[in-house]
C-alpha cells in the first residue's frame, strides 16, 4: 500500500509537476547534453567556497594548509614529514594565484570539484541521466568536499587522486589497452606522492583483480605489468629519495602513530569503522528514504552486478579491509578521516548497481536538499561560525594574521633586513611565513617538528625569530633556554585583538622572541624547512 501511494504520487508529479519543480526538471534534461553536470559541481564549490570565506572573516587558514605551503617552498622528491605531492600542488597553484586566504580555499574547493569530476567519470560507465546526479548528489551530503576539504593537506589531496586513479584502473581492466594501464600506474604512483595510505588503494587494485572472475584474461595481458612498471618508475626518485635521507617520513609516521599494544589496536579498528559508517550515515538514509521498498531487490542486484562494479566492489572492501588488518597486524591508530577520499565507491556501487532509476520527484527532492544545506550553512551558519570564533570562543586561528603582522612590525622597527626565521608555535610559525611580507622559512627541521630542540649560535646571529601563545607553558620556556643561548635577544609580549564587522573580539597574549641579524652577518636565511645547520641536535630534551 504505502509502495503504491509513493508510485502514484511520483507518476503524478511526472505527468503534471508543480510549478517550482519545472526549472529542476529542465536542468536534470541536460545531464545527457552536457552541461548539467558541470553546472552542479561548480555550484557546489563556489557556494561552499562562499561559506569558508564567510566562516572564516574571524579566523584564518588552518595550519595544516600553511604547513603545506611552507613545504612546498623548497622542490624535493620528498620531505621528512611527508610525501612532496601537496607541497609541490601548492607551489604550482601560487605560481598563479596570490598569496591570500581566498586563494588557499579556491585551491580546497577546486580540488572537491575536480574529484566530483572524477567521481562522475566512473558513474557514466554505468549510467546515464539522473542516476550520474545522484551519485554526486549523494556525495555532496558528506563532509568529505567542503569541511574536510579546507585544509588542504596530505589527506585531501587525494580526494581527486583516488577517483582518478579508480577509474584508470578500472579502464585498464575493462580494455587491457597500454594507455589506460600506464595512466593507472601513474596516478597509483601519484596517490603514493601524496600520502602513503594509499598503499590500500593500490593493494585494492591488485587484490580486486586477483578475485575478479575475469583475472585470467587481465594477468595474461601486457596491462598490469605495463602499470607496475610505470608506477615504480614514477616513484623512483622519490624511492631513491628515501633511500639516501634515512626514509624520515616512515620513522614520523611510527613515533607519531605506532606502538599500540594489541586491545588499543582492536579498539582502533572498530573506531576506524564506526567512523566511516557515521560519515556515511546522512547520504545513506537520504537513499533509502527515496528507494523505499525497493531496497528489497538489494541482493538480487548485488548478484547481478556487472563485471566492471564487481571491480569496484572489490576495491571498496579492501580499502576498507586493508587499514583494519594492518592497524591489529602493526599496532597502529587509524583515524577514519584518513579514508574519507574512498567513500565514493559506495555511492556508485549502490546507485549504479540498483535495477532501477530514481524517480524525478526524488531526485528533485534531493537536490532541493543538498542546495538547500548549502544555502543555510552560507547565509546562516557561516556568519554564526564567525561570530563564535570572534566573541564566544576562539581559537588558535584567530589570532595567526594578527600576530604575524605584529611581529614583522616589530621586528622591522629595529632593523631594516627581512625577518629570515620564524620558530616557536608550529601553527603561529607557519602563518608568519605565510602572511608576513618578509615570508621567513620555518625554522625547525620537520624531522625534528615535535622536539623542542635548540637553535645553532650560527642560526641565530642570521636572524631569528619565534612566537608561542603565552598560555603555552612548553613553548613559553623552550623559548627562555633559547633566550639563554643569545644576551643580544629581545624579548617582549604583545596582545593581538581580533575585530569582525566592526565588533572587537577576544584578545589574546603572544610571547614573542627576536635576534637580530649582527651588522656582519648576511640575511640570507639558508635551506628552506630547516637545514641541519639550524638545529642543534645536542641540545635536544
Amino acid at each position: 500500500m504505502q509502495l503504491d501511494y509513493f508510485a502514484r504520487m511520483a507518476a503524478r508529479s511526472a505527468v503534471a509537476p508543480a510549478r517550482w519543480r519545472r526549472p529542476f526538471l529542465i536542468w536534470l534534461d541536460g545531464i545527457e547534453k552536457g552541461w548539467t553536470i558541470p553546472v552542479l559541481i561548480v555550484g557546489f564549490a563556489s557556494i561552499w567556497l562562499l561559506f569558508l570565506v564567510i566562516a572564516y572573516q574571524s579566523g584564518d587558514l588552518h595550519a595544516d594548509a600553511l604547513e603545506t605551503w611552507s613545504l612546498g617552498r623548497e622542490f624535493a622528491w620528498g620531505y621528512p614529514k611527508h610525501p612532496p605531492l601537496m607541497g609541490w600542488v601548492a607551489w604550482l597553484w601560487t605560481l598563479v594565484f596570490p598569496l591570500t586566504d581566498w586563494s588557499f580555499q579556491l585551491l580546497s574547493m577546486t580540488n572537491a570539484a575536480v574529484a566530483l569530476w572524477a567521481v562522475d567519470l566512473i558513474a557514466r560507465r554505468f549510467v546515464r541521466g539522473d542516476s550520474r546526479a545522484v551519485v554526486l548528489l549523494l556525495l555532496m551530503l558528506l563532509p568529505a568536499y567542503q569541511f574536510h576539504a579546507q585544509r588542504f593537506n596530505a589527506n585531501t589531496v587525494l580526494l581527486a587522486i583516488w577517483p582518478l586513479a579508480t577509474y584508470c584502473f578500472l579502464r585498464s581492466f575493462e580494455t587491457r589497452a597500454i594507455g589506460w594501464a600506464a595512466a593507472a600506474g601513474f596516478l597509483s604512483a601519484l596517490a603514493m606522492l601524496g600520502k602513503y595510505y594509499s598503499i590500500f588503494l593500490v593493494g585494492s587494485f591488485v587484490l580486486a583483480a586477483v578475485v575478479h572472475p575475469q583475472r585470467a584474461i587481465y594477468f595474461r595481458s601486457w596491462a598490469p605489468w605495463v602499470s607496475a612498471l610505470t608506477g615504480i618508475v614514477a616513484l623512483g626518485p622519490h624511492i631513491h629519495w628515501l633511500a639516501t635521507t634515512g626514509a624520515a617520513p616512515f620513522a614520523y609516521a611510527l613515533d607519531v602513530h605506532g606502538g599500540l599494544g594489541f586491545a588499543q589496536s582492536l579498539q582502533e579498528a572498530g573506531m576506524f569503522v564506526l567512523g566511516l559508517a557515521a560519515t556515511m550515515a546522512l547520504p545513506a538514509i537520504v537513499w533509502v528514504l527515496s528507494a523505499e521498498l525497493r531496497l528489497k531487490y538489494f541482493r538480487a542486484d548485488f548478484r547481478a552486478m556487472s563485471p566492471g562494479l564487481l571491480l569496484l566492489f572489490w576495491v571498496f572492501i579492501a580499502t576498507v579491509l586493508l587499514p583494519v588488518a594492518t592497524t591489529v597486524a602493526v599496532g597502529t591508530d587509524m583515524p577514519s578521516l584518513w579514508a574519507l577520499q574512498g567513500l565514493f565507491l559506495p555511492a556508485i556501487l549502490i546507485v549504479c548497481g540498483a535495477r532501477f532509476t530514481l524517480e524525478r520527484l526524488y531526485v528533485v527532492n534531493m537536490v532541493v536538499f543538498v542546495a538547500g544545506i548549502a544555502v543555510i550553512a552560507t547565509v546562516v551558519a557561516a556568519p554564526i561560525h564567525a561570530i563564535y570564533r570572534n566573541s564566544i570562543n576562539p581559537n588558535e586561528r584567530t589570532y595567526y594574521r594578527l600576530a604575524a603582522q605584529e611581529l614583522t612590525n616589530r621586528w622591522h622597527q629595529m632593523t631594516d633586513r627581512p625577518m629570515p626565521r620564524i620558530s616557536g608555535d608550529d601553527g603561529l610559525a607557519f602563518a608568519t611565513a605565510f602572511y608576513s611580507p618578509d615570508h621567513p622559512l620555518y625554522g625547525r627541521p620537520f624531522q625534528f617538528q615535535y622536539t623542542w630542540g635548540m637553535p645553532r649560535p650560527t642560526t641565530l646571529q642570521r636572524g631569528w625569530a619565534a612566537m608561542c601563545f603565552a598560555t603555552d607553558s612548553v613553548c613559553v620556556a623552550w623559548m627562555d633556554r633559547v633566550a639563554a643561548l643569545e644576551p643580544q635577544h629581545v624579548r617582549f609580549d604583545f596582545e593581538v585583538q581580533p575585530r569582525l564587522w566592526g565588533q572587537a573580539g577576544i584578545p589574546a597574549t603572544v610571547s614573542a622572541l627576536m635576534v637580530l641579524p649582527r651588522a656582519n652577518e648576511a640575511t640570507t636565511p639558508g635551506p628552506p624547512s630547516g637545514g641541519a645547520e639550524d638545529f642543534s641536535s645536542s641540545h635536544r630534551q
